[in-house]
Protein backbone atom coordinates (compact mmCIF):
# COMPACT_ATOMS: atom_id res chain seq x y z
CA UNK A 1 0.00 0.00 0.00
CA UNK A 2 1.40 3.35 -1.26
CA UNK A 3 1.56 6.21 1.73
CA UNK A 4 1.59 9.64 1.30
CA UNK A 5 1.40 12.88 3.63
CA UNK A 6 -1.96 13.90 1.75
CA UNK A 7 -4.35 12.74 -1.06
CA UNK A 8 -5.66 14.90 -2.93
CA UNK A 9 -8.88 13.97 -4.87
CA UNK A 10 -9.11 16.61 -8.39
CA UNK A 11 -6.48 17.51 -10.10
CA UNK A 12 -8.21 20.89 -11.48
CA UNK A 13 -6.67 24.53 -10.46
CA UNK A 14 -7.56 24.26 -6.97
CA UNK A 15 -6.57 20.52 -6.75
CA UNK A 16 -3.21 21.22 -8.46
CA UNK A 17 -2.44 24.79 -6.68
CA UNK A 18 -3.02 22.83 -3.45
CA UNK A 19 0.09 20.16 -4.10
CA UNK A 20 1.97 23.09 -5.20
CA UNK A 21 1.80 24.53 -1.98
CA UNK A 22 2.21 21.46 0.18
CA UNK A 23 5.18 19.74 -2.28
CA UNK A 24 6.87 23.45 -1.91
CA UNK A 25 6.82 22.79 1.91
CA UNK A 26 8.29 19.22 1.73
CA UNK A 27 5.20 17.18 1.75
CA UNK A 28 4.47 13.94 0.23
CA UNK A 29 1.42 14.59 -1.95
CA UNK A 30 -0.76 12.10 -4.20
CA UNK A 31 -3.09 13.96 -7.09
CA UNK A 32 -5.92 11.09 -8.29
CA UNK A 33 -7.93 12.04 -11.23
CA UNK A 34 -10.76 10.36 -12.31
CA UNK A 35 -11.02 11.89 -15.87
CA UNK A 36 -7.90 10.09 -18.15
CA UNK A 37 -6.54 13.07 -19.61
CA UNK A 38 -5.40 16.12 -18.21
CA UNK A 39 -7.28 18.36 -21.47
CA UNK A 40 -10.45 18.87 -22.90
CA UNK A 41 -12.23 21.10 -25.18
CA UNK A 42 -13.97 21.98 -21.91
CA UNK A 43 -10.77 23.22 -20.45
CA UNK A 44 -9.22 25.28 -23.21
CA UNK A 45 -10.16 28.28 -24.96
CA UNK A 46 -12.96 29.06 -25.62
CA UNK A 47 -14.71 27.28 -23.81
CA UNK A 48 -12.62 27.30 -20.63
CA UNK A 49 -12.01 30.99 -20.67
CA UNK A 50 -11.97 32.60 -17.13
CA UNK A 51 -11.06 35.44 -15.60
CA UNK A 52 -8.64 35.84 -12.50
CA UNK A 53 -8.86 38.49 -9.95
CA UNK A 54 -6.38 40.20 -7.64
CA UNK A 55 -5.87 37.83 -4.87
CA UNK A 56 -5.64 34.96 -7.10
CA UNK A 57 -3.17 36.73 -9.39
CA UNK A 58 -1.43 37.72 -6.60
CA UNK A 59 -1.11 33.70 -5.49
CA UNK A 60 0.84 33.12 -8.40
CA UNK A 61 3.00 36.18 -8.43
CA UNK A 62 3.77 35.01 -4.95
CA UNK A 63 5.40 31.42 -5.96
CA UNK A 64 6.87 32.67 -9.31
CA UNK A 65 4.51 31.55 -11.49
CA UNK A 66 2.62 34.63 -12.77
CA UNK A 67 5.63 34.84 -15.75
CA UNK A 68 4.44 31.34 -16.79
CA UNK A 69 1.02 31.48 -16.72
CA UNK A 70 1.03 35.21 -18.72
CA UNK A 71 2.96 32.92 -21.79
CA UNK A 72 0.67 30.02 -21.54
CA UNK A 73 -2.15 32.36 -21.71
CA UNK A 74 -0.60 34.25 -24.61
CA UNK A 75 -0.55 37.11 -23.24
CA UNK A 76 1.94 39.59 -24.47
CA UNK A 77 5.47 40.47 -22.54
CA UNK A 78 6.17 39.72 -18.95
CA UNK A 79 5.36 42.30 -16.39
CA UNK A 80 7.23 45.51 -16.12
CA UNK A 81 8.19 45.66 -12.91
CA UNK A 82 8.51 49.42 -13.32
CA UNK A 83 5.08 50.13 -14.32
CA UNK A 84 1.71 50.05 -12.50
CA UNK A 85 -0.65 48.04 -14.19
CA UNK A 86 -3.58 49.13 -15.82
CA UNK A 87 -7.69 47.66 -15.38
CA UNK A 88 -8.62 47.12 -18.88
CA UNK A 89 -11.38 44.20 -17.68
CA UNK A 90 -12.97 45.11 -14.18
CA UNK A 91 -15.92 42.52 -14.59
CA UNK A 92 -19.99 42.58 -13.99
CA UNK A 93 -22.53 42.21 -11.65
CA UNK A 94 -25.82 41.03 -12.78
CA UNK A 95 -24.09 41.67 -16.59
CA UNK A 96 -23.98 45.07 -15.90
CA UNK A 97 -20.23 45.72 -16.84
CA UNK A 98 -17.77 47.86 -14.91
CA UNK A 99 -15.94 50.98 -16.53
CA UNK A 100 -12.53 51.02 -15.38
CA UNK A 101 -12.62 54.71 -15.61
CA UNK A 102 -15.61 54.65 -13.24
CA UNK A 103 -13.37 53.01 -10.54
CA UNK A 104 -11.27 55.49 -7.71
CA UNK A 105 -7.91 52.96 -7.23
CA UNK A 106 -7.03 55.88 -4.31
CA UNK A 107 -10.21 55.00 -2.15
CA UNK A 108 -9.44 51.11 -2.11
CA UNK A 109 -7.58 50.10 1.33
CA UNK A 110 -4.41 49.77 1.38
CA UNK A 111 -3.69 49.28 -2.14
CA UNK A 112 -0.27 50.24 -3.35
CA UNK A 113 0.83 50.48 -7.22
CA UNK A 114 1.72 46.88 -8.85
CA UNK A 115 3.07 45.63 -12.15
CA UNK A 116 0.70 42.81 -11.69
CA UNK A 117 -2.60 43.22 -12.82
CA UNK A 118 -5.93 43.15 -10.64
CA UNK A 119 -7.58 40.55 -13.21
CA UNK A 120 -6.50 38.81 -16.34
CA UNK A 121 -8.47 36.50 -18.65
CA UNK A 122 -6.61 32.62 -19.00
CA UNK A 123 -7.92 29.67 -19.25
CA UNK A 124 -8.65 26.59 -17.14
CA UNK A 125 -5.90 24.52 -19.60
CA UNK A 126 -3.49 27.43 -19.17
CA UNK A 127 -3.88 27.31 -15.09
CA UNK A 128 -3.81 23.43 -14.72
CA UNK A 129 -0.57 23.39 -17.72
CA UNK A 130 1.38 26.03 -15.29
CA UNK A 131 0.61 23.96 -11.95
CA UNK A 132 1.21 20.60 -12.88
CA UNK A 133 4.28 21.28 -14.30
CA UNK A 134 5.54 22.57 -11.55
CA UNK A 135 3.96 20.30 -8.94
CA UNK A 136 5.81 17.66 -11.15
CA UNK A 137 8.81 19.82 -10.50
CA UNK A 138 8.05 19.59 -6.65
CA UNK A 139 7.88 15.87 -6.42
CA UNK A 140 4.24 15.69 -6.80
CA UNK A 141 2.19 12.44 -8.19
CA UNK A 142 -0.58 12.72 -10.44
CA UNK A 143 -2.53 9.88 -11.44
CA UNK A 144 -5.28 9.95 -14.13
CA UNK A 145 -7.65 7.74 -14.83
CA UNK A 146 -8.46 7.18 -11.05
CA UNK A 147 -12.04 6.92 -9.86
CA UNK A 148 -12.42 7.40 -5.63
CA UNK A 149 -14.46 4.91 -4.67
CA UNK A 150 -14.08 4.58 -0.68
CA UNK A 151 -12.78 6.08 1.70
CA UNK A 152 -12.44 5.10 5.58
CA UNK A 153 -10.36 7.40 8.07
CA UNK A 154 -8.84 6.28 11.64
CA UNK A 155 -6.77 8.03 14.44
CA UNK A 156 -3.95 7.46 12.53
CA UNK A 157 -4.90 8.41 8.81
CA UNK A 158 -6.98 7.67 5.83
CA UNK A 159 -7.62 5.12 3.26
CA UNK A 160 -8.69 5.85 -0.06
CA UNK A 161 -10.16 3.22 -2.53
CA UNK A 162 -8.97 4.26 -5.94
CA UNK A 163 -9.37 2.17 -9.40
CA UNK A 164 -7.98 -1.35 -8.08
CA UNK A 165 -5.76 -0.15 -5.61
CA UNK A 166 -5.69 1.41 -2.18
CA UNK A 167 -3.54 4.65 -0.81
CA UNK A 168 -2.79 5.66 2.30
CA UNK A 169 -2.24 8.96 3.96
CA UNK A 170 -2.19 10.87 6.96
CA UNK A 171 -5.22 13.49 5.34
CA UNK A 172 -7.47 13.94 2.56
CA UNK A 173 -8.68 16.39 0.80
CA UNK A 174 -11.59 16.75 -1.85
CA UNK A 175 -10.87 19.16 -4.57
CA UNK A 176 -13.34 17.03 -7.13
CA UNK A 177 -15.73 19.46 -7.98
CA UNK A 178 -19.77 20.11 -7.30
CA UNK A 179 -20.45 16.37 -7.32
CA UNK A 180 -17.92 15.60 -5.01
CA UNK A 181 -17.25 11.79 -3.91
CA UNK A 182 -15.05 12.84 -1.44
CA UNK A 183 -18.15 15.47 0.25
CA UNK A 184 -20.31 12.24 -0.06
CA UNK A 185 -17.93 9.37 1.37
CA UNK A 186 -17.19 11.72 3.83
CA UNK A 187 -20.72 12.44 5.22
CA UNK A 188 -20.36 16.33 4.80
CA UNK A 189 -23.53 17.96 5.35
CA UNK A 190 -24.53 20.29 2.01
CA UNK A 191 -26.99 22.57 2.10
CA UNK A 192 -28.23 26.08 0.19
CA UNK A 193 -30.97 26.84 -2.66
CA UNK A 194 -32.51 25.39 -5.25
CA UNK A 195 -31.55 26.70 -8.85
CA UNK A 196 -34.47 29.52 -10.72
CA UNK A 197 -32.85 29.01 -13.83
CA UNK A 198 -30.97 26.52 -16.37
CA UNK A 199 -28.25 27.93 -17.99
CA UNK A 200 -26.05 27.01 -21.18
CA UNK A 201 -22.80 26.34 -22.56
CA UNK A 202 -22.27 26.46 -26.21
CA UNK A 203 -19.96 26.19 -29.57
CA UNK A 204 -21.69 26.54 -32.09
CA UNK A 205 -22.40 28.56 -35.22
CA UNK A 206 -25.89 30.23 -35.80
CA UNK A 207 -27.99 31.12 -38.74
CA UNK A 208 -28.75 34.78 -38.81
CA UNK A 209 -25.97 35.60 -36.11
CA UNK A 210 -26.58 39.21 -36.98
CA UNK A 211 -29.85 39.16 -35.08
CA UNK A 212 -27.93 38.88 -31.80
CA UNK A 213 -25.58 41.64 -29.99
CA UNK A 214 -22.14 40.53 -28.84
CA UNK A 215 -21.65 40.50 -24.83
CA UNK A 216 -23.55 40.17 -22.09
CA UNK A 217 -27.18 40.89 -23.55
CA UNK A 218 -29.91 40.81 -20.86
CA UNK A 219 -33.47 40.98 -22.20
CA UNK A 220 -37.18 40.70 -20.12
CA UNK A 221 -36.99 36.91 -20.52
CA UNK A 222 -33.85 36.06 -19.29
CA UNK A 223 -30.02 36.71 -20.61
CA UNK A 224 -27.74 35.75 -23.29
CA UNK A 225 -23.66 36.15 -24.15
CA UNK A 226 -22.43 36.07 -27.19
CA UNK A 227 -19.01 35.85 -27.89
CA UNK A 228 -16.29 35.46 -30.97
CA UNK A 229 -15.78 31.95 -31.89
CA UNK A 230 -19.37 30.92 -31.62
CA UNK A 231 -19.35 31.09 -27.85
CA UNK A 232 -22.87 31.18 -26.88
CA UNK A 233 -24.19 31.40 -22.95
CA UNK A 234 -28.02 31.78 -21.96
CA UNK A 235 -29.99 31.87 -19.10
CA UNK A 236 -33.63 30.39 -18.90
CA UNK A 237 -35.58 30.42 -16.31
CA UNK A 238 -37.42 27.39 -16.12
CA UNK A 239 -36.59 26.66 -11.94
CA UNK A 240 -33.93 24.43 -13.68
CA UNK A 241 -36.39 22.36 -14.13
CA UNK A 242 -33.82 21.22 -17.77
CA UNK A 243 -32.78 17.65 -16.96
CA UNK A 244 -29.35 18.10 -16.75
CA UNK A 245 -28.41 14.17 -17.18
CA UNK A 246 -30.05 14.54 -21.03
CA UNK A 247 -27.87 15.99 -23.59
CA UNK A 248 -28.92 19.33 -24.77
CA UNK A 249 -30.42 19.09 -28.53
CA UNK A 250 -29.98 21.93 -31.36
CA UNK A 251 -34.12 22.22 -31.51
CA UNK A 252 -33.59 22.66 -27.89
CA UNK A 253 -30.81 25.14 -27.55
CA UNK A 254 -32.48 26.85 -30.81
CA UNK A 255 -35.99 27.04 -28.68
CA UNK A 256 -33.79 28.66 -25.59
CA UNK A 257 -32.21 30.73 -27.48
CA UNK A 258 -35.16 32.31 -29.30
CA UNK A 259 -37.53 32.79 -25.97
CA UNK A 260 -34.30 34.65 -24.47
CA UNK A 261 -33.38 36.75 -27.53
CA UNK A 262 -36.71 37.30 -28.72
CA UNK A 263 -35.60 36.84 -32.07
CA UNK A 264 -35.63 33.99 -34.78
CA UNK A 265 -32.17 33.04 -34.51
CA UNK A 266 -31.37 29.64 -35.38
CA UNK A 267 -28.22 27.18 -33.42
CA UNK A 268 -26.57 24.95 -36.09
CA UNK A 269 -23.90 22.62 -35.98
CA UNK A 270 -23.03 22.52 -32.62
CA UNK A 271 -20.02 21.05 -31.36
CA UNK A 272 -19.79 21.37 -27.72
CA UNK A 273 -22.83 21.77 -25.26
CA UNK A 274 -23.44 21.56 -21.69
CA UNK A 275 -26.07 22.60 -18.95
CA UNK A 276 -25.96 24.63 -15.82
CA UNK A 277 -27.61 26.19 -12.79
CA UNK A 278 -27.29 28.46 -9.87
CA UNK A 279 -28.09 26.00 -7.19
CA UNK A 280 -26.17 27.26 -4.53
CA UNK A 281 -24.91 24.98 -1.78
CA UNK A 282 -22.27 24.78 0.90
CA UNK A 283 -20.60 22.31 3.19
CA UNK A 284 -21.39 23.37 6.76
CA UNK A 285 -17.72 22.84 7.81
CA UNK A 286 -14.62 22.22 5.57
CA UNK A 287 -13.23 19.19 7.88
CA UNK A 288 -14.67 16.61 9.08
CA UNK A 289 -11.70 14.55 11.10
CA UNK A 290 -9.00 14.21 8.66
CA UNK A 291 -11.01 14.55 5.25
CA UNK A 292 -11.13 18.09 3.94
CA UNK A 293 -12.71 19.98 1.20
CA UNK A 294 -11.60 22.96 -0.87
CA UNK A 295 -13.28 24.37 -4.20
CA UNK A 296 -16.41 23.33 -5.40
CA UNK A 297 -16.52 20.03 -3.48
CA UNK A 298 -17.06 22.88 -0.50
CA UNK A 299 -19.58 25.42 -2.05
CA UNK A 300 -21.09 25.74 -5.36
CA UNK A 301 -23.30 28.36 -7.40
CA UNK A 302 -24.05 30.07 -10.84
CA UNK A 303 -21.04 30.88 -12.56
CA UNK A 304 -22.14 34.22 -12.52
CA UNK A 305 -19.40 37.25 -12.52
CA UNK A 306 -16.43 34.19 -12.42
CA UNK A 307 -15.87 33.76 -8.65
CA UNK A 308 -16.08 29.96 -8.25
CA UNK A 309 -12.16 29.46 -9.43
CA UNK A 310 -10.88 32.52 -7.66
CA UNK A 311 -12.69 31.44 -4.49
CA UNK A 312 -11.30 27.92 -4.89
CA UNK A 313 -7.59 29.21 -5.48
CA UNK A 314 -8.14 31.54 -2.38
CA UNK A 315 -9.03 27.98 -0.59
CA UNK A 316 -6.04 26.34 -1.73
CA UNK A 317 -3.82 29.19 -0.42
CA UNK A 318 -5.09 29.29 3.15
CA UNK A 319 -5.35 25.69 3.76
CA UNK A 320 -2.15 24.95 1.84
CA UNK A 321 0.62 25.89 4.51
CA UNK A 322 -1.69 25.43 7.42
CA UNK A 323 -1.88 21.37 6.52
CA UNK A 324 1.72 21.61 5.81
CA UNK A 325 2.71 23.39 9.48
CA UNK A 326 0.34 19.76 10.70
CA UNK A 327 2.05 17.06 8.81
CA UNK A 328 5.20 18.46 9.89
CA UNK A 329 4.23 19.04 13.66
CA UNK A 330 4.72 23.00 13.65
CA UNK A 331 1.42 24.05 13.78
CA UNK A 332 0.16 26.18 16.97
CA UNK A 333 -2.81 24.37 18.30
CA UNK A 334 -6.17 25.23 16.41
CA UNK A 335 -4.11 25.74 13.34
CA UNK A 336 -6.11 24.15 10.75
CA UNK A 337 -9.52 24.68 12.44
CA UNK A 338 -8.47 28.19 11.09
CA UNK A 339 -9.22 26.98 7.41
CA UNK A 340 -12.86 26.56 8.32
CA UNK A 341 -13.28 29.59 10.13
CA UNK A 342 -11.48 31.56 7.55
CA UNK A 343 -12.72 30.22 4.23
CA UNK A 344 -16.64 29.41 5.15
CA UNK A 345 -17.69 33.14 5.46
CA UNK A 346 -16.20 34.05 2.50
CA UNK A 347 -17.69 31.15 0.70
CA UNK A 348 -21.00 31.89 2.34
CA UNK A 349 -20.44 35.53 0.91
CA UNK A 350 -19.88 34.39 -2.67
CA UNK A 351 -22.98 32.32 -2.56
CA UNK A 352 -24.79 34.95 -1.55
CA UNK A 353 -23.43 37.96 -4.10
CA UNK A 354 -24.50 35.09 -6.59
CA UNK A 355 -27.97 34.81 -5.52
CA UNK A 356 -28.42 38.54 -5.59
CA UNK A 357 -27.01 38.54 -9.30
CA UNK A 358 -29.90 36.27 -10.08
CA UNK A 359 -32.19 37.85 -8.36
CA UNK A 360 -31.54 41.27 -10.42
CA UNK A 361 -31.31 38.82 -13.84
CA UNK A 362 -35.34 37.23 -13.42
CA UNK A 363 -37.43 38.64 -16.02
CA UNK A 364 -40.26 39.66 -13.77
CA UNK A 365 -41.05 42.99 -12.83
CA UNK A 366 -39.65 43.34 -9.21
CA UNK A 367 -36.46 42.27 -10.28
CA UNK A 368 -36.05 44.46 -13.33
CA UNK A 369 -36.80 47.34 -11.44
CA UNK A 370 -33.97 46.39 -8.63
CA UNK A 371 -31.59 45.94 -11.79
CA UNK A 372 -32.50 49.42 -12.72
CA UNK A 373 -31.45 50.68 -9.46
CA UNK A 374 -28.40 48.83 -9.26
CA UNK A 375 -27.32 49.62 -12.79
CA UNK A 376 -27.93 53.51 -11.30
CA UNK A 377 -25.36 52.31 -8.39
CA UNK A 378 -22.96 50.77 -11.00
CA UNK A 379 -23.34 54.02 -12.80
CA UNK A 380 -21.94 56.29 -9.75
CA UNK A 381 -18.25 56.10 -9.03
CA UNK A 382 -18.67 54.83 -5.67
CA UNK A 383 -20.29 52.05 -7.16
CA UNK A 384 -18.07 51.08 -9.32
CA UNK A 385 -15.44 50.68 -7.05
CA UNK A 386 -17.46 49.13 -4.53
CA UNK A 387 -18.52 45.96 -6.49
CA UNK A 388 -14.71 45.91 -8.28
CA UNK A 389 -13.21 45.95 -4.85
CA UNK A 390 -15.28 43.08 -4.11
CA UNK A 391 -15.13 40.86 -6.94
CA UNK A 392 -11.37 41.09 -7.25
CA UNK A 393 -10.84 39.90 -3.73
CA UNK A 394 -9.47 43.19 -2.12
CA UNK A 395 -11.95 44.09 0.44
CA UNK A 396 -11.63 40.56 1.35
CA UNK A 397 -10.42 40.66 5.36
CA UNK A 398 -10.26 37.57 7.57
CA UNK A 399 -11.34 38.61 11.21
CA UNK A 400 -8.17 37.62 12.61
CA UNK A 401 -8.35 39.51 16.10
CA UNK A 402 -6.13 42.84 16.56
CA UNK A 403 -6.97 46.51 16.35
CA UNK A 404 -4.84 47.05 13.42
CA UNK A 405 -7.22 47.56 10.31
CA UNK A 406 -4.39 46.34 7.66
CA UNK A 407 -4.63 42.60 9.99
CA UNK A 408 -6.76 39.70 8.17
CA UNK A 409 -6.03 41.81 4.41
CA UNK A 410 -3.90 40.88 1.94
CA UNK A 411 -0.94 42.05 2.12
CA UNK A 412 -0.19 45.36 -0.23
CA UNK A 413 2.28 44.80 -2.99
CA UNK A 414 5.99 46.71 -1.29
CA UNK A 415 8.29 47.52 -3.02
CA UNK A 416 11.86 47.35 -1.36
CA UNK A 417 14.33 50.22 -2.18
CA UNK A 418 16.65 47.57 -3.30
CA UNK A 419 13.93 47.31 -6.50
CA UNK A 420 12.79 44.05 -4.69
CA UNK A 421 8.93 43.60 -4.42
CA UNK A 422 7.27 41.31 -1.71
CA UNK A 423 6.30 38.89 -3.75
CA UNK A 424 9.71 37.99 -4.58
CA UNK A 425 10.32 37.44 -0.70
CA UNK A 426 7.38 34.65 -0.66
CA UNK A 427 8.19 32.25 -3.89
CA UNK A 428 9.59 29.71 -1.19
CA UNK A 429 6.61 29.87 0.80
CA UNK A 430 7.37 31.17 4.31
CA UNK A 431 6.34 33.35 6.24
CA UNK A 432 7.65 37.23 5.81
CA UNK A 433 8.55 40.05 8.67
CA UNK A 434 8.85 43.65 7.01
CA UNK A 435 10.74 45.22 9.85
CA UNK A 436 10.76 49.55 8.44
CA UNK A 437 12.31 50.75 11.73
CA UNK A 438 15.42 52.41 11.19
CA UNK A 439 17.20 50.15 14.23
CA UNK A 440 15.90 46.84 12.71
CA UNK A 441 14.07 46.21 16.34
CA UNK A 442 12.12 42.53 15.17
CA UNK A 443 16.00 41.10 13.99
CA UNK A 444 16.43 39.52 16.91
CA UNK A 445 12.80 38.03 17.40
CA UNK A 446 12.13 37.06 14.29
CA UNK A 447 15.39 34.88 14.05
CA UNK A 448 13.75 32.27 16.39
CA UNK A 449 11.56 31.67 13.42
CA UNK A 450 14.26 31.29 11.06
CA UNK A 451 12.94 28.33 9.47
CA UNK A 452 9.74 29.29 8.95
CA UNK A 453 9.99 33.21 8.48
CA UNK A 454 11.57 35.03 6.42
CA UNK A 455 13.21 38.58 7.92
CA UNK A 456 13.45 41.80 5.91
CA UNK A 457 14.69 45.22 7.00
CA UNK A 458 15.12 48.46 4.98
CA UNK A 459 13.11 51.54 3.36
CA UNK A 460 10.60 51.06 0.93
CA UNK A 461 9.11 53.36 -1.57
CA UNK A 462 6.08 53.42 0.35
CA UNK A 463 5.56 51.67 4.08
CA UNK A 464 1.78 53.28 3.71
CA UNK A 465 3.23 54.55 7.62
CA UNK A 466 3.83 51.36 8.65
CA UNK A 467 6.91 50.39 11.22
CA UNK A 468 6.45 46.73 10.62
CA UNK A 469 4.47 44.09 9.38
CA UNK A 470 3.99 40.18 9.29
CA UNK A 471 3.13 37.74 6.44
CA UNK A 472 1.66 34.41 6.74
CA UNK A 473 2.39 32.49 3.69
CA UNK A 474 -0.91 32.51 1.89
CA UNK A 475 -0.05 36.75 2.01
CA UNK A 476 -2.71 37.72 4.40
CA UNK A 477 -1.28 40.45 7.10
CA UNK A 478 -1.35 38.77 10.70
CA UNK A 479 0.04 41.56 12.57
CA UNK A 480 1.11 45.31 12.09
CA UNK A 481 2.12 48.29 13.90
CA UNK A 482 1.79 51.95 12.97
CA UNK A 483 4.13 53.27 15.78
CA UNK A 484 6.85 52.16 18.31
CA UNK A 485 7.43 48.28 17.42
CA UNK A 486 6.87 46.09 20.19
CA UNK A 487 8.74 42.84 19.97
CA UNK A 488 6.63 41.10 22.68
CA UNK A 489 3.51 41.51 20.08
CA UNK A 490 5.46 40.19 17.58
CA UNK A 491 6.35 37.24 19.08
CA UNK A 492 3.07 36.58 20.50
CA UNK A 493 1.53 36.79 16.54
CA UNK A 494 4.36 34.94 15.06
CA UNK A 495 3.55 31.97 17.80
CA UNK A 496 0.04 32.42 17.05
CA UNK A 497 0.44 31.61 13.66
CA UNK A 498 3.79 29.63 12.90
CA UNK A 499 4.08 27.39 16.43
CA UNK A 500 6.94 27.79 19.10
CA UNK A 501 10.41 29.13 18.94
CA UNK A 502 12.94 26.50 17.49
Amino acid sequence: MSEFDVVIVGAGPVGLLLACELGLAGCSVLVLEREIAPHSPWRAEPLGNRGLFSTSIGAFDRRGLLPALRKVSGLPGGVDRDEPARVRFAGHFAGIGIDPANIDFDALSFRLPSPTPDSMMTSLDAIETVLSERASELGVQVRYGVAVSGIAQDSRGVSVHGGDREFRARWVVGCDGGRSTVRKLGEFEFVGTEPQFTGYSLLASLVEPHELRFGFTLTPTGMYLLRPGGLISMMDFDGGAFDRAQQPTVDQLTTVLRRVSGTEVTVNEVRHASTFTDRAMQASTYRRGRILLAGDAAHIHSPLGGQGLNTGLGDAMNLGWKLAATVHGDAPDGLLDTYTAERHPIGAHVLDWSRAQVTAMRPDPSSQAIQAVIRDFIATRDGSTYVFETITGLATRYDLGGAHPLIGRNAPDFRLDDGSRLADLMYDGLGVALDFSDDHRLRGSAAHWHNRIRYTAGPVHDDLGLAAVLIRPDGIVAWACDDDIDPTAFEHAATRWFGSVD
